[in-house]
Formats: C-alpha cells, structure tokens, sequence
C-alpha cells in the first residue's frame, strides 16, 4: 500500500509513522503490507527507512501537494493543523493550514479519483472541539455542534468537506473526533490543554504539579495508543461501515482530576498525592474542565474504543511509541 500522512512529524503522526513501519512484524488487520509511506511536515526527527519519503514544507505548498500525489495514494491520514491557542492568535496561518491546505488536498485526491476511479481513503483527525462550550449535561451523537474557538470551527469544516467529497464519489472519507490525548510531549504547539499532559510528565518524574483546573474538573482523555488505534481502525473499515456517517465522536475515558491523580499515584507512588496543588483558571476549566457523561453509540457500533479504565490509561500514557 501507498500512505499518505500529513502532520507527520507531530505527536501523533509519529506514533502512526511508527506503527505502521511496524506492520510487517505486527500486521494491522484491514491494512496491508506498507510499501510506501510519505511523510508532509515542516521538518522531522529520528532515522531515516527505505520504505519512507520525507517532504519537508507546508501542505500549504501547492508543489509539496503535487509531489505527494505523483503516485496513487491509498490511504490519506490528514493530521496536520493549526492547534487552539495558536490558531487563535494566528488566524490568517490558521486559516491557510486548516482550511485553504484541506480543500486543496482534498482536491488533489479528487483529482486523483477522476484518473484512477478508484476513490482515496480519508482519516481526517477532527476534534471535540467541534462540540463547543459550555456543554450540555451529557453528550451523545445528536448533540448540537457548537464551535467557540476558531480551531472548532475548522475542524467542523473539514468535517463537512470529508462529507460532501464523499458524498460526490472523489473520496472515501471517515472523521474521528479526538479527546484530549496523553500524554504529548512538553512543546509549545499552542495546545491550550498540554496541561493534562503535563500533569503525567511531572508527576511521574517527582516534580510538583500546580494543576490550572479544580480539583473535582472534569474531562475526556484517551492514549496516544489508542488513538493510533483508532486511526487504523478507521482506515481499515470498510466503505459500507461509512453508510450512516462518516464522522464519529471516539468513545474516551472521563475523569476528574482527582480521579486521575489518584491513578497517577497509584502507577507512581502515594507521594503524588502531596505535590499536587490546584489554582484554577476560569478559561481553562471553561474549555477543558467541564466534560460531562458521553455517550458514543455510533463509534462503539463501529469498533471504535477507548482504554479501558484510568490504570490502562495511565500504564500507556508515557509509553515511547504507539
């Protein structure tokens, strides 16, 4: 198989690159034997593999786009974007990278189908926060769609474009809505919520930890494992399991922050339980502290998971690959 990843050298991007370069010792049911992955991102780390290709630059570069396609990709995992807090600050980047990059990569997989007639499969990471704030008192598939930040409102868009593309025959597309994700490494890629990251880094490590949220704040996370998971999970279903939608709201653990410094400590030590202070930020536990019960029917009915219980979680959170 021909793959495509977009953000490649971000979180998860690597974690997936690293998966499936591992395909041949653990094969991905659904997916065949990797025989070529190319990578798009603005640089990348770690060493280099005869089945990989690397393109550095922007999806934004229509020439970058074009040197993608210049053989058929089967699969298109579109992960880059501008995050939250970033793409709050930088609306004009943000607006190239989320949305002009998407319809032009999503054209260039059209065009691709109208040579080819064989449609490209399309993961696109969508995000929570399309649901918006403040939520409802339990969250399921018919919630309204309710974006307060700019991010939200991509994502909702390119959830849209997947539809419609689909909807012509151009592409064969399946969104997934991701939680927060544990635990993302200490950069500063505008993740308004790295603290519920940070939080396992620090904590795991013996630092203190002064927690932005309540302590009784409550929210939806899920491992880098699992998302990967899910992310071949849905490049592997089949294009009848697309029928009644193509975008589902992953099934995620919900915790409160006590909860999950007490599943920290019990991975780390009882001694987590004295270095942790809570100094909450209002806008913060606007955003990330307020996650009420969600229901997921459609993505259990289609496979799609979460990690079990806090243990589960916490045991993968700071697990080096996916």
């Amino acid at each position: 198989m021909n793959l495509l990843i977009t953000g490649a050298n971000g979180f998860i991007g690597k974690a997936l690159t690293s998966r499936l370069l591992r395909n041949d010792a653990e094969p991905l049911a659904g997916l065949n034997r990797v025989e070529r992955l190319t990578l798009i991102d603005l640089g990348f780390e770690g060493p280099e593999d005869p089945r990989v290709r690397r393109l550095h630059g922007s999806i934004a570069d229509a020439s970058l786009l074009a040197r993608a396609f210049d053989a058929p990709v089967d699969v298109l995992f579109h992960l880059a974007s501008i995050p939250g807090g970033m793409a709050e600050q930088h609306y004009e980047l943000a607006r190239q990278v989320n949305l002009d990059a998407t319809l032009n990569l999503l054209e260039a997989a059209r065009a691709q189908t109208l040579a080819s007639s064989k449609p490209v499969t399309v993961v696109f990471a969508s995000s929570i926060a399309v649901l918006g704030a403040p939520l409802p008192a339990r969250v399921d598939d018919a919630t309204p769609l309710r974006p307060r930040l700019t991010y939200g409102a991509h994502k909702l868009i390119g959830e849209i474009l997947m539809e419609d593309f689909s909807r012509r025959g151009w592409i064969d597309a399946r969104s997934i809505r991701l939680p927060g994700i544990v635990a993302r490494p200490p950069q500063r890629t505008g993740q308004l919520s790295a603290f519920l990251s940070d939080i396992f880094r620090d904590l795991a490590a013996g630092r203190t930890f002064a927690c932005p949220v309540s302590a009784d704040s409550t929210t939806w996370l899920m491992s880098i494992h699992r998302v990967v998971h899910n992310l071949l999970h849905a490049a592997a279903m089949p294009s009848a399991a697309c029928r009644e939608t193509r975008v589902w709201t992953l099934p995620a653990l919900r915790t409160s922050m006590t909860q999950l410094v007490a599943a920290i400590a019990e991975a780390y030590g009882s001694d987590v339980l004295t270095r942790v202070t809570y100094e909450s930020n209002p806008a913060l536990e606007a955003n990330f502290g307020r996650y009420p019960p969600l229901s997921t029917p459609a993505a259990d009915a289609a496979g799609f998971t979460h990690d079990g219980d806090l243990a589960a979680l916490v045991r993968r959170a700071l697990l080096p690959t996916a």
